[in-house]
């Protein structure tokens, strides 16, 4: 325990901080960290060093370089610096490095040194140029503050978004403030700045004078001041040589000492990783002379090993003081906050070993410990370079941990660790393989059929991978015959289709999405291929496609008429535009002339398709519409639009026989169909002189049964008697029946020896009045049946 405790440094009465090397840099720097930026990421991020940034002393020739190293020194990018002079660097949350000019300029880099975009923080800051800047974390991202040479302050909280905004003008500031930095309370950025003994806080709206509480007198002037990573805690310097520490609202002090220091430091900062508090669990098991359970427990297990009867002494007291789940929690508790596994191993063992004492330890908690410590001690390897502690790890979540191991293109890695945890394929293995994908594209010394036939035989048919987001990748990289190819094991067309014709591959996006057999996908592309081909080939394209050629042409008749016209006269196809012009003229022609002209463009269309019987049907009709129209001047009324049929019911009604008659040869109207259309108009017209009149004009076609049922259907018995009469025999039954003659149709059923007949006068037959026909029926049965 003695050695254990050798690093701890006592801080008050109350805690103790520890601190330990992570790793022996192994990085070859030809300047000293002092001549060069630097800007290290939390969370065991990158480290990146600009070196010689534009010092006098320097040849204005040499160029400075940008080196990008792991956590561990090992390094991953280099490159010239070619752009202009840099103020500062910084990492964002997403681990892009923020380089800012002097000219107000933001360039983004990534991880390995591609260079991803650049921003601007205004027109203000180019014009007075950028003294000094911070890259600053929020809840909405990373944000960038800059001092101007003016002395004004512009920041903006997220550079993913970026909102430039001006904060308020400090009174009286004539010169750079000794020291400032930037917070978030409550959600809003802030700038706190020192101006000689006084403190400023700037928001959005107004700059405010704020004291620091119980800060000793005599100070002159801030130096220097740090703020926690969690902007919760601030630190000042002061000409003193006093450090004050307290909230960053300013409202508690929590200490302030002496560190008999006069000069301003080169840089402060706070810290919580790795230089930290021992944790609860750690101090209660390690402090010397300690006797609570986990230190006891952890001794019992030691006791053990050595087959020493200490360890049932030991495990006795614990259990005695029912303190044994105690023990096991703080050993688990305390394993995680080890960064040496050796002391993790044994810190676990001792759990494990007071487990076994315990009959309902739920095992979750030590499962996952241990599974979170492989986890941590395979990333904190020297050769991949994330220190990070057991916290910070719970605060990052696995799943950003992973994206960080894939944005360090350490694929084996985050799949053993997805496999070992077991996670979903969609959230792990996929989706790391899906990144491995899109960066296999960007290897362009590979072929494209190598590097789609190794992507395939990867990913395979793998879930949640989508072919399509990686030849879109490919795309952008320039390789488009790459993504084709990629695309192929794209199965679903909907993903296809879209990225064809973003890369102007229209044609076989048109073959795709007749394969899929989605309408809507194949009228997507039939717009945009029109869109972009000239007419001619629009169409041509459209032979060659006998679905989309016939989806397109419903789409024309509702939206393109002349498109539709055009698309039959280029096919040569009369007998669809014959029936075109047959709408058309309908549709569009209000006037008589132009809806003639139009019929007749239809006729000729037919006669072309051989079609003679729709271009005979054609010119009736044109003579139709003419007659109309003279009928219409001549007789006025309405004729116009009219069938044959009705044009002839209208002239009977109207009293002109002789016309219908007429009208009637003139288009070879069938004697029983002109008799049927007298005989329904005269009925309409109750008028029943000229109807009596027209059925002896001549032996009726369609008999007289007609005569009777529209008599009837017009209430008048009377005059439906005369015409039953001069029913043929074969209808004289129904012809009676439906002038209520019961009985006579009994007589004529008899004579006829019918039984259908006799039945249906039978149904007939209702009450007392019809009882002696219906008992006649009966013995005309019995007679025949005897027969």
């Amino acid at each position: 325990m003695d050695c254990y405790t050798a690093n701890w440094n006592p801080l008050g009465d109350s805690a103790f901080y520890r601190k330990y090397e992570l790793y022996s840099m192994d990085w070859d720097l030809k300047e000293e960290l002092r001549d060069c930026l630097v800007a290290a990421a939390p969370y065991g991020g990158p480290i990146a060093l600009l070196r010689n940034p534009w010092r006098k002393e320097k040849a204005a020739s040499v160029r400075p370089v940008l080196d990008i190293y792991s956590a561990s020194g090992m390094p991953l990018a280099s490159l010239l610096w070619k752009s202009g002079p840099v103020v500062s660097l910084g990492w964002s949350a997403e681990e892009e490095l923020l380089c800012v000019q002097e000219d107000g300029a933001v360039l983004v880099y990534g991880l390995h040194g591609d260079f991803r975009r650049h921003f601007s923080m205004g027109n203000e800051v180019l014009q007075n140029r950028v003294l000094d800047a911070r890259i600053f974390h929020t809840e909405f991202g990373s944000g960038v503050a800059i001092l101007t040479g003016a002395h004004r302050f512009t920041l903006s909280a997220n550079v993913g978004d970026l909102k430039l905004r001006r904060m308020p003008e400090v009174p009286g500031l004539q010169s750079a403030p000794s020291c400032w930095t930037a917070l978030c309370q409550d959600r809003v950025a802030h700038i706190l700045l020192a101006v000689g003994p006084d403190l400023y806080l700037l928001d959005h709206a107004a700059c405010s004078a704020v004291t620091p509480p119980g800060l000793a007198p005599g100070v002159s002037s801030f130096l220097q001041m740090a703020v926690s990573f969690t902007y919760r805690h601030l630190a000042l310097f002061t000409d003193t040589g006093y450090i004050w520490m307290g909230t960053a609202s300013l409202k508690e002090k929590l200490c302030e000492f002496n560190c008999n220091i006069r000069a301003p430091p080169k840089q402060m900062v706070c810290t919580h990783e790795f230089l930290h508090e021992v944790p609860a669990a750690s101090e209660e098991i390690f402090k010397i002379a300690s006797m609570a359970p986990g230190a006891l427990l952890l001794e019992a297990q030691k006791e053990y090993e050595k087959e020493s009867q200490k360890a049932d002494e030991y495990l006795r007291e614990i259990q005695e003081l029912g303190q044994l789940t105690q023990a096991v929690q703080q050993c688990i508790e305390a394993a995680g906050h080890e960064h040496q596994p050796d002391m993790q191993k044994s810190l676990l063992r001792a759990a494990s070993f007071g487990k076994c004492f315990l009959d309902r330890f739920p095992p979750d908690s030590f499962v996952h410990m241990c599974q979170d410590l492989r986890v941590l001690n395979a990333v904190r390897d020297y050769h991949i370079g994330i220190p990070l502690t057991y916290s910070q790890y719970k605060q990052l979540t696995i799943q950003v941990l992973l994206d960080r191991l894939v944005l360090r293109r350490l694929y084996p890695l985050a799949i053993q660790i997805c496999e070992y945890l077991r996670l979903p394929e969609v959230q792990g293995v996929s989706r790391i393989l899906a990144h491995w994908a899109c960066y296999k594209v960007q290897q362009k010394d590979v072929s494209d059929e190598d590097v789609a036939r190794a992507i395939n035989q990867k990913l395979g048919d793998t879930p949640g991978v989508s072919y399509s987001d990686i030849a879109a990748r490919a795309y952008g990289c320039g390789r488009t015959e790459l993504a084709i190819k990629l695309l192929e094991y794209e199965p679903r067309s909907g993903e296809q289709v879209p990225l064809l014709l973003k890369m102007k591959r229209s044609k076989l996006a048109l073959s795709k999405a007749i394969e899929s057999g989605d309408t809507d996908l194949v009228f997507t592309v039939l717009l945009h291929l029109k869109n972009e081909l000239n007419r001619g080939d629009f169409f041509m394209t459209l032979r060659n496609q006998p679905m989309a050629l016939s989806l397109y042409r419903q789409f024309c008749k509702h939206q393109e008429l002349e498109t539709l016209k055009d698309l039959y006269n280029q096919d040569d196809n009369h007998q669809e535009l014959g029936s075109f012009h047959i709408r058309a003229s309908y549709a569009a022609e209000e006037r008589i002339e132009g809806r003639v002209a139009a019929l007749q463009t239809a006729a000729d269309a037919f006669y072309k398709a051989k079609n003679e019987f729709a271009a005979k049907a054609t010119e009736d009709q044109m003579r139709l519409l003419r007659l109309q129209r003279r009928l219409e001047d001549e007789l006025g009324g309405q004729f116009l639009d009219l069938s044959l049929h009705d044009t002839v019911t209208t002239l009977i009604l109207g009293g002109h026989n002789k016309r219908a008659e007429q009208l009637a040869r003139d288009f070879r109207i069938p004697d029983k169909r002109l008799w049927w259309l007298k005989l329904t108009a005269l009925a309409d017209l109750e008028d029943w002189e000229e109807l009596e009149k027209f059925s002896k004009s001549k032996k009726s076609p369609i008999g007289y049964l007609p005569f009777v049922e529209i008599c009837m259907k017009q209430h008048n018995k009377y005059e439906a008697k005369k015409y039953a009469s001069r029913v043929g025999p074969e209808q004289k039954v129904k012809a009676l029946l439906l002038v209520g003659d019961v009985a006579q149709a009994a007589d004529v059923a008899i004579e006829h020896r019918n039984e259908a007949e006799l039945s249906l006068v039978l149904s007939h037959c209702t009450g007392a009045t019809d009882g002696a026909t219906a008992d006649k029926i009966q013995r005309a049965r019995a007679q025949a049946q005897k027969k």
